[in-house]
This record gives C-alpha cells, sequence and structure tokens, in this order.
C-alpha cells in the first residue's frame, strides 16, 4: 500500500474535509501523514492518521493562533498581515518539505488548492501529487469573477470588465505571495508562476462542489472532478427536540466567525420578528453571558456546536456565513440557505447561491428588519425546494470521500508503482 502526505493550510474545515479523505484511504490500507506548523496537529482528531511537525523555527507556539485571530477578522491591515503570514508559511513548507518527503518515503501528496507549496515542492521532487479544492475552486476561467469576489454571473461587457479589473486587484494584494511562489518555482527550476491557480495538480484535482454550487463553467481540465462534500461515513444522528410547530431555523458564521455576537443578535431579532425557533451554534465563540442576551434576544437555543447534518435534516432554513461546508450540508438536506457572507470565498458562495436559486443573501451590516424580510421570503418560497432538490440529487451522485480516494488511488498509485518499478 502507498504512503501519501498532506499539505494544506491549518484552517479547521480544510482539514476536516481532508481528514475524511483520509480515512477512506487509510480504510483501504494506506498510510496518510498531514505536514505543516506543530500547533495544526490539534486540528486532526484519528488516531489512525500520523502528523509530521516542521517550521519549530520560524512557526514557535502561538504563530497559530495569531493567523486565526487574523483570518477571523480580515480587514484593512488585518488582511495584509494575514497575507503576509500565508506567504510566510509557503515559504517554510517549500523550505522543510523535501527533506521531510524524503525522510517519510511518501509515494505521492494531497495538497489543498489554497496552499501552493504541496504543488510546488511536488513537481520539484517530481512527485505526483493531486490537488483538493476544499473551498471554491481557484481555477479561472475567462468570464468569471475570481471565488473570493462578490459579483453575480454576468456575461455583458460591463460584467466582463468589472471580473478583469478585480482580479487585476486581487493579484496586487497578493503579491508578496506571489513573490514567494515565485521565487521557489525558480529555485525548483519549474516555469515561472505567481498564483495559486498556477500550482494545481496535472493528474487529478478534486472539488467539493457540483454543478449546482458554481457558476456555469466551460474551461475545467478533463481531470477535473466534483465528488461533493468530503465527509466520514457516519450512521448516528442526533436530532434538536423542538418545542412546537413553528418554522425552525438554523444559524451558524463557522469556527472563525462565531465570535461575532452582533450579528448574532441581529440574526436573533429578526427571528423573533417571524416568530420561529433559532438554534445558534457559536463554535465556541461567545461567553455564557453572551449566550444568555442571545436568549434573551428571541434565540431559543444557542449553543456551542450541533451536530449540523441532524439539524439542518429538521430545519426549514439555515443562516450562514457562506461557508462551502455549511452550504453544501444544507444543500444535501435540502434546506434553502439564508447566506450573510464575511470574508474569504463566502461572498462567491454567496452569489453562487443565489444564482443557482438555493437561497438568498443579505449584507451582514443589514437590519434585523431586513433580515428578517429575506428570510420570510425565503420561508414561502416554494421554487426553492424544488431546486434544492436537483441539487441534492447531484450532490447524493457526486461520490464523496469514497469517490476522492479512488480518483487518489488511480492518480497516485498507479505512478507511484512505475517510480518503484524504474527505481
Amino acid at each position: 500500500m502507498s504512503h501519501y502526505a498532506v499539505v494544506a493550510p491549518p484552517l479547521y474545515s480544510h482539514w476536516q474535509a481532508l481528514q475524511a479523505l483520509a480515512q477512506a484511504l487509510i480504510d483501504r490500507g494506506h498510510q496518510v501523514t498531514f505536514i505543516h506548523q506543530a500547533e495544526a496537529g490539534a486540528l486532526l482528531n484519528d488516531p489512525r492518521i500520523a502528523f509530521q511537525p516542521v517550521g519549530e523555527d520560524s512557526h514557535p507556539p502561538g504563530s497559530l493562533a495569531r493567523t486565526l485571530r487574523l483570518a477571523a477578522s480580515p480587514a484593512g491591515m488585518s488582511l495584509f498581515a494575514l497575507i503576509k503570514d500565508m506567504s510566510r508559511a509557503t515559504d517554510m513548507l517549500c523550505r522543510e518539505l523535501p527533506r521531510v518527503l524524503k525522510q517519510l518515503r511518501v509515494d505521492g501528496l494531497i495538497v489543498d488548492q489554497m496552499e501552493a507549496a504541496g504543488g510546488l515542492v511536488a513537481e520539484g521532487m517530481a512527485l505526483p501529487f493531486v490537488s483538493v479544492a476544499c473551498a471554491l475552486p481557484v481555477n479561472r476561467e475567462p468570464g468569471l469573477p475570481l471565488p473570493v469576489m462578490s459579483f453575480g454571473y454576468g456575461t455583458d461587457q460591463r460584467a466582463q470588465k468589472l471580473f478583469r479589473t478585480s482580479q487585476r486587484i486581487y493579484d496586487w494584494m497578493m503579491r508578496s505571495h506571489g513573490r514567494v511562489i515565485a521565487r521557489h518555482a525558480e529555485r525548483f527550476g519549474l516555469a515561472p508562476r505567481m498564483g495559486l491557480h498556477e500550482c494545481l495538480s496535472p493528474l487529478a484535482q478534486i472539488s467539493q462542489t457540483v454543478p449546482a454550487l458554481d457558476f456555469p463553467r466551460h474551461a475545467l481540465p478533463a481531470h477535473f472532478y466534483q465528488v461533493g462534500p468530503l465527509r466520514p461515513t457516519t450512521t448516528e444522528r442526533r436530532f434538536w427536540p423542538l418545542l412546537s410547530s413553528r418554522p425552525f431555523v438554523f444559524a451558524s458564521l463557522g469556527t472563525l466567525q462565531g465570535h461575532r455576537f452582533r450579528l448574532f443578535k441581529t440574526i436573533a431579532r429578526a427571528c423573533r420578528r417571524l416568530h420561529v425557533q433559532l438554534l445558534i451554534a457559536h463554535c465556541g465563540g461567545l461567553t455564557p453571558g453572551q449566550e444568555a442576551e442571545l436568549e434573551a434576544c428571541g434565540a431559543y437555543w444557542v449553543t456551542d456546536f450541533a451536530d449540523q447534518l441532524s439539524v439542518l435534516q429538521q430545519a426549514q432554513a439555515v443562516i450562514t456565513h457562506g461557508g462551502l461546508n455549511t452550504v453544501a450540508d444544507a444543500v444535501s438536506s435540502s434546506t434553502p440557505i439564508l447566506a450573510v457572507p464575511i470574508a474569504f470565498d463566502q461572498p462567491g458562495v454567496a452569489s453562487r447561491v443565489v444564482w443557482n436559486g438555493l437561497g438568498r443573501r443579505v449584507s451582514r451590516f443589514a437590519s434585523s428588519k431586513t433580515m428578517a424580510k429575506q428570510l420570510a421570503a425565503l420561508l414561502q418560497d416554494k421554487g426553492c425546494h424544488s431546486r434544492m432538490k436537483e441539487a441534492q440529487r447531484q450532490l447524493s451522485q457526486a461520490g464523496g470521500a469514497q469517490r476522492a480516494a479512488d480518483i487518489v488511488e488511480q492518480a497516485l498509485g498507479s505512478r507511484s508503482e512505475r517510480i518503484k518499478a524504474t527505481g
């Protein structure tokens, strides 16, 4: 059996998706090792998965917590500081990975699209690798906005100009990261490149999306596979005890944004206007006092974590920051979505939700009255439910972690066999 290394940014949702893929591969007899700074090891919760720390000198204890604080509030100078942290992580991995990969004797890499180092090092060492899009795919296509942009789909001249201009602005903002990519590409003897989209696998690219979660695409490579959410196989579900026949709404802003107390208050007041049952899951971002205040504002229940898939199966709507994992789970349970995007690819996910008729979008600065109006319209939208069914069908047939494991074995296993045979 093969030994695969996983390289990904140390973000909880990304590591949970890749952990599900790793579990599927381990069940088939493979060995999987995640590689990153020491503190990232805490993101794994399966003892069968190995973890190799790197970057002890450049990324001492406390550095990951700093990066996550910046990611939780990515605005103004914090955004540029976050990009610098991203650049330092890529630089560290490009320096450390070659030695560690040789030491571990890996057969191939599984690389998150958001970490360029994995692809750069794999190419430089002639190791096969597979790219995985845990967020919206970074694959660029003429005529489409970047996934981090909030624009809707458009083919007219004005929209196309807007897309091109925003792309230039994004590339300018990411220039420090681009310089790191360019420097290491040259060091490894690779073709010039400066962006994440230029560091993707030529063998296989795996995405958690399906067509119903994206804009129309016409230029994806033949080795691009949309497998839907990467989740562990489980039959256990815990359901929330509802107190009445009133509509039930679930609200979550994910692990990074669960501290946004004021936004949760707006959500609670909006739900109180509509007399709906609201469950808020803040992922550990709030204090007990804040939980009590949210209940006073209109939330029926406030908790740190909830079994999301179970709750969504009961809910008539979900209010979310637009994280791809939550949106995909909502579609899996056919739960209409009210997206309140905050950062990163969340505005792009929200735009795709609206384009595909899977829900509505509202500004995070909206009043409780405006939010209530949008939520009421969503709860009454019969067409949304029928469109959800088609998207749900696509997800159910996409294959998930098991299909992704098939793709990894085919793309990496066959190549590693040839390497061993000729070595």
